[in-house]
């Protein structure tokens, strides 16, 4: 791929994406250009990647072929403001914020460019990222997956109707908080039997993402997975019996609810 991927923010979901892009090398560090207000931020990217770095948005902005707008949704008005006049006709804008849609981005730019609204996640770092993504009309199909090989450099990447980019964020773009808060509570368990902490930490991480991994590797219901695990009158059976008596599920279903509702919100 020749093209030159622009990332105007340094923070860490746009670190997390050009360590999964550099890494996986589907680019040279040299194709990639970050801007950020923070020169310290962008030494840290520079020494890490190698690639290309500038505090100027403009000088990103007007060099880029797929441009990724990874700053915080409430700076997009004044930074897509300070750029639009000078990108190229022809650039992919990539927005990866909660709450910023495809005709809001269309109307800052004042006119119809080719955008795409996607949700990724950190794990982009370590190259397990789950990035949902919704592109306009104005994408050609080889554009599209052209976008999705990017992404896919740093994890999965599925298509979906804009209209559930809210869902999506609770689901995957939020959701690794969820996920190390209970790794955390599965480790504050084992240290509490005993287990030093490191150890604690390692073994519920790992448990995890072997889990993960099963249900992604087998295409078995997750229930079907549980249940293969929890033996009659088991400690398996009576751990989830414990769960469910303290609202275990309701409890993550709920929290998914209120982040669903939040993106919402940020939409209006």
């Amino acid at each position: 791929m020749k093209k030159i991927i622009g990332f105007i923010g340094a923070g860490n979901m746009g670190q997390a994406m050009v360590g999964g892009i550099v890494k996986s090398k589907l680019l040279q560090p040299q194709q990639v250009m970050m801007a950020d207000r923070s020169e310290e931020r962008l030494k840290v990217v520079s020494k890490e990647y190698g690639i290309k770095v500038n505090t100027d948005n403009k000088e990103v902005a007007k060099n880029a072929d797929v441009l990724i707008l990874s700053v915080k949704p409430n700076i997009y008005a004044p930074v897509i403001e300070e750029i639009k006049d000078i990108v190229k006709e022809d650039v992919i804008i990539i927005t990866i914020a909660a709450g910023k849609d495809i005709s809001g981005t269309e109307k800052g730019f004042g006119r119809k460019l080719k955008v795409v609204r996607a949700m990724p996640n950190t794990p982009a770092l370590v190259g397990e990222g789950m990035t949902s993504i919704s592109p306009n009309e104005k994408l050609s199909n080889e554009e599209i997956d052209e976008v999705v090989k990017i992404l896919k450099s740093f994890g999965k990447v599925e298509i979906v109707n804009e209209k559930l980019m809210n869902a999506v964020t609770s689901v995957s773009g939020s959701s690794p908080a969820y996920v190390f808060m209970f790794i955390e509570a599965m480790a504050d368990g084992a240290v509490l039997d005993g287990i030093p902490r490191d150890q604690a930490y390692r073994m519920a991480a790992q448990a995890v993402l072997g889990s993960a991994k099963m249900v992604l590797d087998t295409g078995m219901h997750p229930g079907a997975l549980k249940d293969m695990v929890c033996s009659p009158s088991g400690t398996t059976i009576e751990a989830v019996t414990t769960l469910e008596k303290t609202g275990f599920r309701a409890a993550v279903i709920s929290a998914m609810k209120s982040c669903t509702n939040k993106s919402i919100e940020m939409s209006k």
